[in-house]
């Protein structure tokens, strides 16, 4: 789940990095190609509960309401 100062974007980068084995440093493509890591963390910093859903290098990535992140069905941050 998402902490109060941290970006949700950060969450899902680490769960990505987590679930696939790689290292957050080195993912392709980056995450920002792929999703707009800008419009992602103004939506959850605002409060929004919207569950936002899309394809990541083959996986399915959702995060929900709450800030959980999930990639192919395995919980991460």
């Amino acid at each position: 789940m998402q902490e109060p100062d941290e970006q949700i974007s950060i969450d899902v980068i680490e769960t990505i990095a987590d679930v696939t084995g790689t290292d957050p440093l080195t993912m392709e493509p980056p995450l920002y190609e792929v999703v707009d890591t800008d419009a992602l963390d103004a939506l959850y910093e605002s409060g929004a509960t919207a569950t936002v859903e899309f394809e990541y290098d083959g996986h399915s990535v959702v995060v929900d309401g709450d800030g959980t992140v999930t990639v192919d069905g395995a919980g991460g941050a």
